[in-house]
């Protein structure tokens, strides 16, 4: 469902300190200009409910991407409205097919595609964020120890995306079915996906990464 048009929202969008309007002038230097050394980017951040929270629990930095500029407004404003939010966020007016010209290759830790829109009618697949296009994009801009979390609460997204990354090469990491089944204190509930928790509809959840280095760690001592 699109969100209704907000006069206020293009006015606030071009003067909000938090929205980077030439993010491509920033590729390779988010992790300098944030002030840290692990880079998440949230794509289709909606809000922003996640993005803000999140960012309040760690020294990470986070960019938050929305292509509806109403959305993307209603994240700004919240955003600079919270005494408490942390500076090491940014907001992207603009749409995720731009992400190479955004970030350098291998700058993004962990990247996040949380609710993405499911996209339902078939013509309509390659829009969808974990179609085959995009993921061949997230080779080149996340790390080679980074990953990539999903949440939806669409199944046939997440059938259709588990097979998108597995035929792009990604390592299946994590997954659940039920992810909400038991509490996860580290991953933020935002109002959004209250909603489906309220009518006890399962939260699914999957971790990609490019290669399975699980025992990584061990074998460095």
């Amino acid at each position: 469902m699109r969100m209704r048009k907000l006069p206020w929202a293009e006015a606030y969008i071009a003067q909000a300190p938090v929205v980077h309007h030439e993010p491509q002038r920033e590729q390779g230097k988010w992790k300098q200009l944030l002030n840290c050394t692990s880079l998440h980017v949230e794509l289709g951040c909606g809000k922003g409910d996640y993005l803000i929270t999140m960012s309040k629990r760690s020294e990470d930095g986070w960019i938050g991407v929305e292509k509806d500029i109403n959305v993307a407004a209603i994240a700004a404003r919240k955003y600079m409205r919270d005494e408490q939010a942390s500076t090491q966020v940014r907001l992207i007016h603009g749409d995720a097919q731009q992400i190479c010209d955004w970030f350098a290759e291998g700058e993004i830790d962990v990247l996040h595609l949380n609710f993405s829109d499911p996209w339902p009618k078939k013509k309509a697949h390659t829009k969808r964020l974990s179609h085959a296009a995009f993921i061949a994009a997230y080779r080149r801009v996340v790390h080679e120890r980074g990953e990539i979390q999903m949440k939806t609460d669409n199944a046939q997204l997440f059938e259709f995306s588990i097979l998108q990354f597995q035929e792009g090469g990604w390592y299946l990491h994590d997954i659940s079915v039920d992810f909400r089944r038991t509490p996860h204190e580290e991953d933020a509930i935002t109002e959004y996906e209250q909603r489906f928790l309220s009518l006890h509809q399962p939260i699914y959840r999957a971790v990609w990464r490019k290669y399975p280095y699980v025992n990584s760690d061990k074998k460095k001592r």
